[in-house]
């Protein structure tokens, strides 16, 4: 069975920094692209960030754009998210998914996801 497992959330102040990462098992895990998403209370689902499955194109979602980065070492089955210059506003449960060819987006394209960790930063 595929694993994702989150980690690195905590509680920062704004403009603080923060790394999350995603480790995962059970996948072939260079096959797929690696996305992250984030859920606020009472709000959908948002598209953070993917990178392709040899790490060589990125797409940051333009709310974070110039904040956050997102890596992956396919040797180590991880991904990570940088985050920096953190906003109230990023305040959500962050989520690591996995889509078999899936450099995209659309949380419908992606198969696997992680359980997710709490990000939360205070003003």
């Amino acid at each position: 069975q595929v694993l994702l497992v989150e980690s690195g959330g905590g509680l920062v102040q704004a403009g603080g920094s923060l790394r999350l990462s995603c480790a995962a098992s059970g996948l072939t895990f260079s096959r797929y692209a690696m996305g992250w998403f984030r859920q606020a209370p009472g709000k959908e689902r948002e598209f953070v960030a993917v990178i392709s499955q040899s790490g060589g194109n990125t797409y940051i979602g333009n709310s974070v754009k110039g904040r956050f980065t997102i890596s992956r070492d396919n040797a180590k089955n991880t991904v990570h998210l940088q985050m920096n210059g953190l906003k109230p506003e990023d305040t959500a449960l962050y989520y690591c998914a996995a889509g078999a060819g899936a450099y995209t987006t659309d949380t419908l394209k992606y198969t696997h996801w992680g359980q997710g960790t709490q990000v939360t930063v205070s003003s």
